[in-house]
């Protein structure tokens, strides 16, 4: 019998961590399917579109930044955050949906330089902190310091991913920057301070041809690679993932550096319930980022088997 051929996005390791497991360890294949996984970004190169300047108005930035490749056919199903993906719904034209949240509770934390003053959230008011708009980074920053500041005092700008992020700290061109693994474990090699630190959620979006009976195919892979990850070795076999993500000139990380409290894997599919989404959506309309008819029927579809 034919394995069902599907092209699926991944994105930074420590969000798709259970796709590369699954495919590393034979997981599709046993579930009949035939994966590729097609590497974030459509070929661009992210050193080539960084901004002169931090760029702070959201409404300057697309919504798609690396994953437009759905809204082309480049794959049918892929996840990020769970605040980028509803505005990226939002803004499809390609009717895709968020399907359940992700496997992946993945963490970001607010960074400052060693020589920096500022010790604890509030030190941040007014000061400039590097993300990547519409992405975990940007939506992450805004919930763990906007209830310190208040939107008034919390700034943000664009910059783009977590290296060029790097960067601009390094040459002091922003006050702190956020970051997710591996980047953490980066910065806190090579001496920065974590000034907060947040776990979130992420959720995977999928275009129609995504039906439940290949959604589930594609979960129960998932949740044997969920199930490898908690246990025996856990996470430090597939390191490798997060650390190739690193030039070695930056940083050279080992499996003994990383903190591996910070990498949680969990059984998918995970539903959003109509009230949890409620509340999404009231605080990403609140800040501007959400139009208020983006309800839950318009953004989430739930594709279950019979």
């Amino acid at each position: 019998m034919a394995l069902k051929q599907m092209k699926i996005e991944v994105n930074n390791a420590v969000f798709s961590l259970p796709y590369h497991v699954a495919k590393e360890e034979g997981f599709y294949e046993e579930e009949g399917l035939d994966i590729e996984l097609v590497r974030a970004g459509s070929g661009r190169d992210r050193d080539k579109e960084v901004p002169e300047v931090p760029i702070e108005d959201h409404t300057q930035v697309p919504s798609y930044g690396w994953h437009e490749g759905i809204e082309k056919g480049e794959f049918a199903l892929y996840r990020a955050c769970e605040w980028g993906q509803i505005r990226r719904t939002q803004d499809s034209c390609q009717d895709v949906r968020v399907l359940s949240k992700r496997s992946s509770v993945a963490t970001q934390a607010i960074v400052v330089r060693a020589d920096s003053p500022y010790q604890i959230p509030m030190d941040l008011k007014d000061k400039l902190v590097a993300v990547n708009m519409h992405a975990g980074s940007h939506y992450i920053s805004l919930s763990m310091l906007g209830g310190y500041l208040g939107k008034e005092h919390t700034r943000v700008g664009h910059v783009g991913g977590p290296k060029q992020r790097l960067k601009f700290l390094e040459e002091g061109k922003v006050d702190a920057i956020a970051v997710m693994e591996p980047w953490i474990t980066v910065a806190t090699k090579l001496g920065y301070r974590i000034i907060s630190e947040a776990f979130y959620d992420g959720a995977e979006v999928a275009d129609p041809s995504v039906d439940s009976e290949t959604f589930d195919a594609v979960n129960r892979a998932l949740n044997k690679a969920v199930a490898k990850l908690n246990s025996g070795d856990g996470v430090k076999p597939y390191l490798k993932y997060m650390i190739s993500e690193v030039p070695e000139e930056i940083c050279k990380l080992t499996e003994e550096d990383f903190y591996l409290q910070r990498f949680r894997y969990l059984e998918v599919p995970r539903y959003y319930a109509p009230e949890e989404y409620g509340q999404i959506q009231d605080w990403m309309v609140d800040w501007g980022l959400l139009e208020a008819e983006s309800v839950y029927d318009k953004i989430i579809e739930e594709r279950k088997t019979a």
